[in-house]
C-alpha cells in the first residue's frame, strides 16, 4: 500500500509540474528594412534591378547578382547607423541609414524585439536617382516597404 501511495504521489508531482510549451509565433520579431525599386521616369511602376549586389562595409555580400524589385535588409541593432553599398553591376551607391534602436518586450517565448526610431536615409546618386522618404518615425514591422528607390 505504501508503494502505491508513493507511486501515485510521484506521478501527481510529475504531471502537475509540466508546463505548457510557449512558442514564439511572431517571426521575425525584429523588422528588416524593406526597399522597393521603381522606374524613375514612371514612379508608380516597379522596376527590377538586373544585376543587384548589396553588401555592408566590412561584411560579405547579402545579395550577389540577383534580379529583384524589392529587398529586405537587416539593420544593426548594436549601433545607430548601418551603411550598405548597392550596385547595379556598373555603379555603386552608398545607402546610409541612421536610427535609434529601442528594445520592446514581446513575450516570454519571443523575448525582446528591436524597433528603430527616428530613422533617416541618405545616398549617393550615381545609379539611384532619388528615394522617398528621407526619414521615418519608426520601423516596427515588415508589412509594407519602408523606402522607395527610383533608378
Amino acid at each position: 500500500m505504501k508503494k502505491i501511495i508513493l507511486l501515485l504521489g510521484f506521478l501527481s508531482i510529475i504531471i502537475t509540474s509540466c508546463e505548457k510549451d510557449d512558442y514564439c509565433l511572431k517571426n521575425p520579431v525584429t523588422p528588416n528594412l524593406i526597399l522597393r525599386f521603381y522606374d524613375d521616369s514612371n514612379r508608380k511602376t516597379l522596376k527590377s534591378v538586373e544585376e543587384l549586389y548589396v553588401w555592408s562595409t566590412g561584411k560579405d555580400s547579402i545579395f550577389s547578382n540577383v534580379k529583384s524589385d524589392s529587398i529586405y535588409l537587416p539593420l544593426n541593432s548594436n549601433t545607430n547607423k548601418t551603411v550598405y553599398h548597392l550596385s547595379n553591376g556598373s555603379s555603386v551607391d552608398t545607402f546610409t541609414i541612421t536610427y535609434t534602436p529601442e528594445e520592446e518586450f514581446v513575450s516570454r517565448s519571443c523575448g525582446f524585439k528591436i524597433n528603430f526610431q527616428e530613422v533617416s536615409f541618405s545616398s549617393d546618386t550615381f545609379w539611384i536617382k532619388d528615394f522617398t522618404p528621407s526619414s521615418l518615425t519608426t520601423i516596427d514591422s515588415q508589412n509594407a516597404a519602408h523606402v522607395q528607390i527610383y533608378h
